[in-house]
């Protein structure tokens, strides 16, 4: 299974695969616009900086917990719970799935992209994956 077909598993799949549709549009939106960087700074920020390195790193990734990402990020899981009409627990379980391919992803070059270059690679992942 390539890199791809897990990201697409991972946002689309499961038994919750029609709900996490728009959670996952909703998750690479807030990618837009800078917010990859933003993403990576509130995750540091919660104490989480070995672990999201380690996404951007060209090494293996560290796995994270749904309640690691529900600290980190309060306020986003709860948003996009509310957003979606699923629990904080749902969400922050389908992020700590979504994010360390995703981050790898949009990071080959074990670094953030800069400029448009975020844009273009966010832009070519929602067409592969269909959303």
């Amino acid at each position: 299974m390539g890199i791809l077909d897990g990201l697409r598993s991972s946002l689309l799949g499961g038994a919750a695969g029609q709900a996490q549709s728009p959670l996952a549009a909703s998750v690479l939106g807030m990618l837009g616009g800078g917010g990859l960087g933003s993403l990576v700074g509130e995750l540091r920020q919660g104490g989480l900086g070995k672990i999201v390195e380690s996404w951007i790193g060209t090494g293996q990734n560290l796995p994270v917990s749904a309640e690691q990402l529900q600290q980190a990020l309060g306020p986003k899981v709860q948003a996009l719970a509310q957003q979606h009409g699923l629990s904080p627990d749902a969400v922050s379980q389908a992020l700590s799935q979504l994010l360390p391919q995703l981050i790898d992803h949009l990071t080959p070059n074990g670094q953030l992209p800069q400029g448009t270059g975020a844009e273009q690679g966010l832009a070519a992942l929602r067409s592969k994956l269909g959303i």
